[in-house]
């Protein structure tokens, strides 16, 4: 055998269980076709995102989707050419966002969420990263006093049950703790919890640096098939054959390119989504405000200021369409600091997601050394550390630190 195991996927998933998996002493190598951190690991609003204890469910309020449905939101869009392949999927997902079945998702994704800190604290102070990350929490920005109020007793009652810390602030208080925002907010909702990081890619290259010191190794290969063989497995690479004795599936919005040869039909969607950076005017932004009722968020980071926006429902593979990000881009003018375009175009990914708002975790049922860690959804910056170490003690054979039974490949069969 070449290694011990073989991840596919240098993502935040991927480079998280591949150092995990090499702390624990296995030979690792971690395979990508990309540098590590160029996919979706790059583009999000770079949030670690321990308040988002209750999942992205699907819109129940009638009134939220018949707007969606006009397909003129910046929250939301989908490209009509895609609605027929996704239909199933939405149904699943519709059907899943039932209030009884979201509060189950979220029991089931707390361990995760409420450790998902740690694991990120421990990783960058060993690779050296501390710098690109801020204790600077999130605010909630809202343009209407009615979803203001809402929302704010909505926090107040997940922060009880949560343990979590939030700060209320009206108008007033808003723009004294951002001056660089214009006027048009009722309020916000801080969340304290959660963390920034300053460039997600760069994170991710970080580590992905720390898995190389730990002795394993960095391949930059496609990987375009995964046969059995024997005992163990050959990965078919753009470079040649490589053999494990096993293989971690971590390829995000790819994962299905990988698992439907081998049968598996699991329901593996794509939620695109596109950002942009900007020069900051005045005094810039201090902390990362999600203008919820816009449907964006925008983040101080190393390059400037970073739009990033909602959900686009379209094929993973279809041509990019910019609409959402200029519509985005029109309603934070004149309310957020933007000045001129730094990017010569906009970016976009792809956040790989399944229908009941858990991950796919565990063994593959059907092939033995065959393990899946995708489908974070929105989370796959924040849960890549907790997730790689609960892989690596149910593959290692350890005590894991909460029942994985939740997440397993093997609910979908």
């Amino acid at each position: 055998m070449d290694f011990d195991i073989i991840v596919l996927g240098a993502g935040m998933i991927g480079v998280s269980s591949a150092i995990a998996l090499q702390q624990r002493g296995l030979r690792v190598a971690l395979l990508d076709r990309r540098a590590p951190g160029e996919e979706t690991s790059h583009g999000n609003a770079g949030l670690l995102e321990r308040a988002a204890v209750v999942p992205y469910g699907f819109p129940r309020n009638l009134a939220n989707v018949l707007r969606i449905g006009r397909n003129r939101s910046a929250d939301v869009r989908y490209q009509p050419s895609s609605l027929l392949q996704s239909t199933p999927w939405l149904w699943r997902y519709f059907r899943a966002s039932a209030p009884h079945r979201l509060a189950a998702a979220a029991h089931d994704m707390l361990p995760l969420i409420s450790r998902s800190l740690d694991e990120h604290a421990t990783l960058l102070a060993a690779a050296n990263m501390r710098e690109l990350c801020s204790n600077d929490g999130l605010y909630e920005a809202y343009r209407t006093e009615a979803g203001f109020a809402t929302e704010a007793a909505n926090a107040r009652r997940i922060a009880a049950e949560n343990g979590l810390q939030l700060q209320i602030l009206d108008a007033a208080q808003l723009r004294a703790a951002e001056p660089g925002l214009g006027e048009g907010f009722a309020g916000a909702v801080h969340w304290r919890d959660p963390q920034r990081i300053s460039d997600p890619g760069a994170l991710t290259r970080g580590y992905a640096r720390y898995f190389e010191s730990l002795g394993g190794t960095l391949l930059q290969l496609a990987a375009t098939a995964l046969t059995p063989d024997g005992s163990g497995w050959q990965v078919v690479t753009s470079g040649g054959m490589l053999r494990a004795a096993q293989v971690v599936v971590a390829m995000g919005p790819w994962s299905d390119d990988i698992f439907r040869p081998l049968g598996y039909r699991i329901p593996l969607q794509t939620k695109r989504g596109y950002h942009m950076h900007y020069q900051p005017l005045g005094p810039g932004l201090n902390y990362t405000v999600a203008d919820v009722e816009g449907g964006f968020v925008v983040s101080p980071m190393q390059r400037g200021l970073r739009i990033a926006t909602g959900v686009e429902l379209a094929r993973r593979d279809a041509a990019p369409n910019y609409a959402q990000l200029q519509q985005a881009e029109a309603l934070a003018r004149g309310l957020f600091p933007l000045g001129e375009r730094l990017d010569a175009t906009p970016w976009m990914g792809s956040r790989p997601c399944l229908p009941d708002m858990r991950p796919a975790l565990g063994a593959a049922p059907r092939h033995k050394g065959l393990w899946f860690n995708f489908g974070h959804a929105h989370h796959g910056l924040t849960l890549g550390p907790v997730c790689g170490q609960l892989l690596a003690q149910v593959i290692c054979g350890e005590t894991p630190f909460t029942n994985p039974a939740p997440y397993a490949p093997a609910r979908f069969l």
